[in-house]
């Protein structure tokens, strides 16, 4: 697309859910520092379905814990509905333990932003709605981008579209899905010529993302093929393990389409 015709931060509409009049004062302050000025708010879920239902934005942002469902409830609701699951969503929050991130991390956010924020962070986080909303396609030296096969190893349905969408939106459309470790090395062996990327989640049930590195380097010997792994996992002698064993790259979730891309030409057009 035209940079002419790219899509500016100031053009985004947002749906601000947020039930702490002073927070919606600050967060409402800091986007309007950037010119947001098309901003919808509600202080509950239900409120916010119900704005949805007339006024459908580029971003919803929200806070955790609301007085009638959390931010979760809320994304897993929004994302189950047709007409609204492709809407980008943000969590603000003071919120700090894995076992309460990683729901909401799965379900395919955009970013997760502290309480309180860095104003840098919040303009990062609205670039990457930009570029979930007005993709640019990848451009690779050593690839056709449509040609391009990719495994993906996930168990959750949820994050398994919103990886997809974010290949899809750079112009990697050959995707095969594999629930589990097990089951991506079980499809790979079959054919370890028909991938040319394999990307995985780190926390999976019967293999998991490292187990799924060991296999391939391993066990089938294949040295070859890139790895990305894409994990909510914050434990670094686990990363340190899954680095150690071989993956080519590590990408946090909720991740940006840019990481990604910067990723991809490393693991790609360096290999």
């Amino acid at each position: 697309m035209n940079n002419a015709n790219k899509i500016h931060i100031s053009d985004l509409s947002i749906l601000l859910v947020e039930p702490s009049k002073m927070q919606l004062k600050v967060i409402t302050n800091h986007l309007a520092e950037e010119g947001i000025l098309k901003i919808e708010c509600a202080n509950s879920a239900e409120q916010a379905l119900a704005v949805l239902k007339k006024y459908k934005p580029d971003l919803i942002i929200s806070s955790m814990y609301l007085v009638d469902m959390t931010a979760t409830e809320l994304v897993q609701k929004i994302k189950s509905t047709a007409e609204y699951k492709e809407i980008p969503f943000m969590l603000i929050s003071s919120e700090v333990r894995f076992s309460a991130l990683d729901p909401i991390r799965q379900a395919g956010v955009i970013a997760i932003l502290p309480k309180p924020f860095n104003h840098e962070d919040l303009k990062c986080a609205l670039r990457t709605t930009i570029d979930y909303i007005d993709p640019e396609e990848l451009t690779l030296e050593h690839y056709e981008i449509e040609d391009i096969r990719v495994l993906v190893v996930d168990d959750s349905l949820m994050a398994r579209k919103h990886i997809t969408r974010v290949l899809n939106n750079m112009g990697i459309t050959q995707l095969t899905y594999a629930k589990n470790g097990r089951e991506g090395v079980d499809i790979f062996s079959q054919d370890e010529e028909a991938f040319d990327l394999i990307v995985t989640d780190y926390n999976m049930p019967e293999m998991d993302g490292g187990e799924l590195v060991r296999a391939i380097r391993s066990e089938l010997g294949n040295p070859y093929i890139p790895i990305l792994m894409v994990t909510s996992e914050d434990n670094e002698a686990r990363l340190n393990n899954v680095q150690q064993a071989g993956v080519s790259g590590i990408c946090d979730k909720p991740f940006e389409p840019q990481t990604v891309k910067e990723i991809l030409y490393r693991v790609l057009d360096d290999t």
